[in-house]
Order: structure tokens, then C-alpha cells, then sequence
């Protein structure tokens, strides 16, 4: 998690072109509960300057903040990897059961 973030601040100190695909894989791994809503902030601003963001994540916080989401399963490893939802946050909630879409529901 801290290495990813070292790496991701010395990214961001680069001069924006607008045009960067950043790949995150759970960027809230080991982050204090208090720099959740600074990460998110720097996400947004990414996305507002023309960026595209993707990431991997099982943290609610950061999957309900998404423009879009797919969610992968039905389970992990040899049992998942198939696409069994996709929209946005509030899209999933109101036409999916998957465990994802269930626990949104609980939070939108």
C-alpha cells in the first residue's frame, strides 16, 4: 500500500497532460481511515483533468464513489473472474444481487 502511494505522488508531481490511464490495485491497503477522503479527492481531480482512473478495490468508500463499476465473481480465483455486473454505483444497487450490488444498496 505505501510503496503504491510513494509511486503515485511522484506520478502526480509529474506535469499533466491530461491523457495518463492510471491502474491503482487496491490503493487503500494500509491507509489510515482519515486519508481515504484525500486519496478520493486526488481521484476526482485526476478524472476532471481529461486522466482515466481504474482501479481494483473491495473498499465501499471508494466503489460508491465510481463513475462505473464491474464487478467480477461469481467468487475469487478459479470461481470468479467472469463480469456479472456492471453500471454505476446506483445501477448496481437497484438491478443486481450480487454481493457487491447488496452492500451498496446498504450505503446509497
Amino acid at each position: 500500500g505505501e510503496a503504491q502511494r510513494v509511486k503515485l505522488s511522484t506520478e502526480l508531481a509529474k506535469t499533466n497532460t491530461g491523457h495518463t490511464i492510471y491502474i491503482l490495485d487496491e490503493p487503500t491497503t494500509g491507509l489510515h481511515f482519515h486519508d481515504l477522503n484525500k486519496l478520493l479527492k486526488t481521484l476526482k481531480t485526476l478524472v476532471n483533468q481529461d486522466n482515466t482512473v481504474v482501479i481494483i478495490e473491495h473498499n465501499l468508500d471508494v466503489i460508491k464513489n465510481a463513475d462505473h463499476i464491474i464487478d467480477l465473481g461469481p467468487k475469487g480465483g478459479e470461481k470468479g473472474g467472469e463480469v456479472i455486473a456492471e453500471g454505476t454505483p446506483r445501477e448496481l444497487a437497484n438491478k443486481f444481487t450480487t454481493p457487491t450490488a447488496q452492500e451498496l444498496k446498504k450505503c446509497l
